[in-house]
């Protein structure tokens, strides 16, 4: 099988690799201890939780996005 018969290049597979590292981080930073019944964790609603993580998660899908739709100049 030949290179022209692939639906996607290196590049493109390089960039969907990045992408998915980018959305594992983000759902890394997203999760944590919760709150039980004993004890509150006031971490649950900390800015990195609840606006960073999403907004890196969001980056990531979007980059995912782009890999899949990049065409190389030939």
């Amino acid at each position: 099988m030949g290179k022209e018969k692939l639906a996607f290049g290196k590049i493109n597979f390089i960039m969907l690799a990045i992408s998915m590292v980018i959305v594992i981080i983000g759902l890394i930073l997203m999760a944590g201890a919760g709150s039980t019944e004993e004890a509150y964790n006031p971490d649950i609603f900390s800015p990195m939780r609840i606006k960073v993580a999403p907004i890196i998660t969001f980056v990531g899908f979007l980059s995912i996005i782009v890999a899949i739709l990049w065409k190389q100049k030939k």
